[in-house]
């Protein structure tokens, strides 16, 4: 990757600057902010900025409102979370885009901030319109890009903007960028371990292709790992099953052999005929695994033996748990593999929003290198594609508006 155009080295004293983050938070159902981590990711390329003197204009995705207002999707938790994190006031904008500068962007001085409303919220955002991206650049002088999980988007507000403004990497970005790299060299530390979970196969195929002949094991959990237990003729059950992914999983657990890594699949589960709360739920090895039932944790076979195997590796990579982690009867398996890479000693890298979310819930971010705030883009970026976010950055000419 070419290095890319990093704030720290732009003029943005007095500036007005256009800051794209990653706020797409989880909130409650009364609209409460419940894991703020993206928030503080970007924080320190917003005092960067507020320190330099620059009029910051923030925004951010939230949801998918699909180009409508949805007050539930508003960015108005985030402003006020923000407000306190920067000890001032942070008004949010509604009304940005529509005929000339804004007057309420007007009453924002240098060092300060204001929030603009959700971008999904305007029609043309997913599209990259790029009337919208002109409307976007005639709110500032500089670009800066720090949302790393959402620069696998060619959207208005990544890369329409970005073409007509002189853009930056955020110090977020940049950092992602670096540690996923490091990822993708040669001369990695080994072993090179890789887990994997969550639902869909579909999106973790290009990954798996990408990077099996780099590494040297792979660990699949999750509901991803029925799919290729299926491949295997293996009982499954009620599990989950992406049925058009089989033969691509046989594929892929057939080319171990003569590409030299090594796949490994859940020893044992813990099932129940279906997630209720009152559903008692009983640990099975594999070969006994129930018709009526469907599987939603590895169990404790399974975490012995992938325990040395991540506390033992050089380099390991995380994406996605292991099972129905939200539900306390299914987050043992989620929880031993956190536990396990946060006690190793290897170069550790998370990615994906609900990773992300069990680590912190777990309390164990302190052992990991690095934890990733993007969850598609990680996965995108690491099986060899260019981020539209990314590659828009390292153009140096942007359009005159």
């Amino acid at each position: 990757m070419p290095t890319l155009p990093h704030v720290k080295d732009a003029d943005v004293d007095g500036k007005r600057v256009f800051l794209r983050c990653d706020f797409n938070v989880p909130l409650d159902s009364e609209c409460n902010i419940t894991d703020e981590t993206r928030i503080l990711a970007s924080l320190r390329t917003i005092h960067f900025l507020l320190d330099r003197g620059a009029r910051v204009y923030v925004t951010s995705h939230l949801g998918r409102p699909k180009g409508k207002v949805v007050p539930e999707l508003s960015l108005k938790p985030v402003a006020t979370r923000l407000a306190d994190l920067v000890g001032g006031e942070v008004p949010l904008i509604e009304d940005y885009t529509d005929g000339d500068y804004p007057e309420t962007l007007g009453r924002i001085g240098p060092g300060e901030i204001a929030v603009l409303e959700n971008t999904r919220f305007l029609p043309g955002e997913t599209k990259n319109d790029p009337e919208l991206g002109a409307a976007y650049a005639r709110l500032a002088d500089i670009y800066v890009n720090d949302a790393f999980g959402t620069s696998h988007r060619a959207h208005a507000s990544v890369v329409s903007v970005a073409e007509r403004l002189p853009h930056y990497a955020g110090f977020l970005l940049v950092e992602e960028i670096e540690h996923i790299d490091g990822l993708l060299q040669e001369d990695v530390a080994r072993p090179y371990v890789v887990c994997l979970g969550g639902a869909k196969v579909k999106n973790k195929l290009p990954i798996l292709e990408f990077l099996a002949p780099r590494v040297d094991t792979i660990l699949i959990g999750g509901a991803c790992a029925f799919t290729f237990l299926k491949a295997q003729w293996r009982e499954v059950g009620t599990s989950m099953v992406e049925e058009d992914m089989i033969e691509a999983a046989r594929t892929v657990l057939t080319n171990q052999a003569n590409m030299g890594y090594r796949i490994e699949l859940p020893r044992d589960l813990l099932v129940a005929p279906n997630s209720d709360p009152d559903t008692e739920a009983r640990l099975v090895d594999i070969e006994d695994f129930p018709h009526d039932c469907a599987g939603f944790d590895i169990g404790s076979k399974t975490q012995g033996a992938w325990d040395p195997l991540l506390r033992r590796a050089g380099t390991v990579l995380w994406n996605g748990p292991m099972g129905l982690f939200e539900d306390w009867r299914y987050n043992g398996g989620t929880r031993a593999i956190a536990k396990a890479i946060a006690l190793g000693q290897g170069f550790s890298v998370a990615g994906g929003g609900e990773t992300m979310s069990a680590i912190n819930h777990f309390g164990l971010g302190w052992g990991f290198s690095h934890m990733s705030t993007g969850g598609g883009a990680s996965l995108e970026y690491m099986s060899g594609k260019v981020l539209p976010g990314v590659a828009v950055l390292l153009d140096p000419q942007p359009v005159v508006v």
